[in-house]
């Protein structure tokens, strides 16, 4: 009787323990390939957009062929093209690179002062509780000045990401209401991500956008999600595999990135 009374137990107990191990981690950073590899030409797409979308539903990254900015807000997921413009993302995408979480505010802070790029982020650093963690950052408001662009597709053979950036399209906006996504990373992410901030900006309408190069704020709320854990999904291609990463990147600077 109590051998028949047991085996109902243990088949509960061990669904329980499959559903926690199955149920969705939130704050968690998800990334695609790393900043190094991307560096050094390797742009052909690695992770699906479904993948993506299993992941996060908020962030950053790019296309196959380094074809313009990805930034996703609020589950949606939007390509900025080299004309600085915004295109609904083609479902069967190829991304090379992203950083992707599913955004849950832990704090907000409204800013009302004219601050800049430099300003803005010394601001926020001085409100963390760390500098040694990841944050989620979403910026949104108006904005007096904003400074962005993109960059025209790639073919290969691939160059390097700074060699790629000369022939980046710069675009300039006054008095623009929009949403600035991306992320802090901490010091210590430095090869595999871009420590410090890196944000791209989708305007109100979601038609203009772009990698953020600078900004002056104009009154507008800052929330940080607090994300202290973090998977790397690194890619399989020949490509990747037979990269020398230390002798291919020689030289570059991350920040400019």
């Amino acid at each position: 009787m109590l051998k028949n009374k047991f085996y109902p137990f243990l088949i509960l107990s061990i669904l329980a323990l499959f559903g926690c191990c199955h149920s969705q981690r939130r704050d968690v950073l998800y990334q695609v390939s790393t900043i190094q590899a991307l560096s050094a030409g390797d742009y052909d797409g690695k992770a699906s957009l479904c993948r993506l979308r299993r992941h996060g539903d908020f962030g950053i990254g790019t296309f196959q062929g380094l074809d313009g900015e990805m930034l996703a807000l609020d589950g949606v997921f939007y390509q900025v093209k080299a004309d600085g413009r915004v295109y609904p993302v083609d479902q069967a995408s190829r991304i090379p690179f992203a950083q992707v979480t599913f955004f849950d505010a832990d704090k907000t802070f409204v800013i009302d002062d004219e601050l800049n790029y430099a300003e803005l982020t010394r601001h926020l650093d001085k409100l963390l509780p760390s500098k040694n963690i990841f944050y989620a950052v979403k910026i949104s408001g108006l904005f007096k000045y904003v400074q962005i662009r993109s960059v025209p597709k790639q073919s290969p053979p691939y160059p390097k990401l700074d060699q790629a950036l000369k022939g980046q399209k710069v675009f300039e906006f006054y008095d623009i209401r929009g949403t600035m996504v991306g992320w802090r990373s901490p010091q210590c992410s430095e090869k595999i991500g871009v420590p410090g901030y890196h944000m791209h900006f989708i305007s109100e309408d979601k038609l203009k956008g772009g990698h953020v190069l600078d900004f002056k704020t104009g009154g507008v709320k800052a929330e940080l999600d607090e994300t202290n854990d973090f998977y790397l999904s690194l890619p399989d291609n020949p490509e990747f595999l037979d990269l020398d990463l230390g002798a291919a990147t020689e030289g570059i600077d991350a920040k400019k990135i």
